[in-house]
């Protein structure tokens, strides 16, 4: 009567009477069932379902305590109800068949029994169990097949992302560790003042790209060793809107969405006086005054053709100084507290000057 695979399904009896215990089992098994396990203490069959897997319960629900609807309960509150439960009772009045089914059970059997009903219903709820197993067994390889993918494209489009950081910075020898530290730095801070982890995850994609802008600025502007003239320091300002217009796509990603932001406000200054919009405080956006401190710190952390690299101590000062008119000061003191955890990023040539 039971398919293979419903033969070897595991099904428990709870009944404090021996008899009904009996019967059932005894009947179960001459279908073919094989796997079958009997509790005549309700106690001691909870707690065996609570860290067991099982396949189908035939429950009584006239027991000393716990009774059946309390084993229902328990199961419901521990989440342990994923495989079919039929309640066999002599309480059959419409008010706990309701309250039953309410609780998680499948299907009802009135006692006294009779055994091809039984069988019938058994073999019904084994199928769906088994039909529920296999579907869920199926669901998982295929989120687990997602999830392979989605990690292989993740990897893909960062590796992608991290070549669009270095565009920026071609003609530099140590631009493409500089905007890894950027990206790097402006995730610790961004975790620093609570943003959830996928923010963070965000910002470290995104930082990288904010001088994409520098592709549209001539090279020799952009290495010049001295002070820029009036006309060469507009043109370097140019690079703002231009890595925007680079980044942004109104049917965009997350990531470039964010990128094209921190793009074009990343060089606004708290006080106003910043471009290229003259944004001041809380109006320059979040992301853009994380790297805007960040880009700056490391920035001067470097050795540069024309100078030695500034020492921690020295580039510390320099952000507070600059606190409340360049950069947000509330980002400056949790940044200048985590300076440590920022030196560890790696990939410097430390100064101490």
């Amino acid at each position: 009567m039971f398919s293979m695979l419903n033969a070897e399904s595991e099904v428990v009896i709870i009944d404090d009477v021996a008899v009904n215990l009996h019967l059932l089992e005894s009947c179960l098994r001459a279908s073919g069932l094989t796997n079958i396990r009997t509790f005549s203490d309700s106690g001691e069959g909870l707690a065996w379902l609570q860290i067991h897997r099982w396949d189908l319960l035939l429950l009584d629900l006239y027991m000393p305590s716990p009774d059946g609807f309390e084993i229902l309960e328990r199961l419901k509150q521990r989440s342990r109800i994923e495989s079919p439960i039929i309640i066999v009772t002599a309480l059959n009045d419409p008010k706990n068949r309701r309250r039953g089914l309410e609780m998680g059970a499948n299907d009802f059997i009135c006692k006294p029994i009779d055994l091809p009903e039984v069988l019938l219903r058994v073999r019904s709820c084994l199928e769906l169990a088994q039909t529920t197993r296999l579907l869920r067994d199926a669901n998982a390889d295929l989120e687990r097949k997602v999830e392979r993918r989605t990690a292989q494209l993740e990897a893909g489009y960062q590796a992608i992302l991290k070549s669009l950081g270095r565009v920026a910075g071609y003609a530099d020898h140590d631009a493409g560790n500089h905007t890894r530290r950027v990206g790097d730095s402006a995730a610790l801070l961004a975790k620093a003042v609570g943003m959830p982890r996928q923010w963070c995850d965000l910002i470290r994609m995104a930082a990288p790209m904010h001088d994409m802008g520098n592709v549209g600025v001539a090279t020799a502007i952009l290495q010049k060793p001295g002070e820029l003239t009036v006309l060469e320091r507009e043109a370097m300002q140019e690079h703002s809107r231009i890595g925007h217009d680079l980044l942004h796509d109104d049917n965009g990603s997350a990531i470039t969405d964010l990128a094209a932001q921190i793009a074009l406000a990343h060089h606004e200054r708290w006080d106003g006086s910043g471009y290229p919009n003259c944004l001041q405080g809380e109006a320059i956006p979040l992301p853009a005054r994380i790297v805007a401190i960040c880009d700056v710190y490391d920035a001067l952390r470097m050795t540069r053709p024309y100078r030695q690299a500034w020492s921690v101590e020295r580039a510390r000062e320099h952000l507070c100084e600059q606190a409340g008119e360049h950069f947000d000061p509330l980002l400056v003191d949790i940044f200048c507290n985590m300076l440590d955890e920022i030196e560890q990023l790696g990939g410097l040539d430390r100064g101490t000057e």
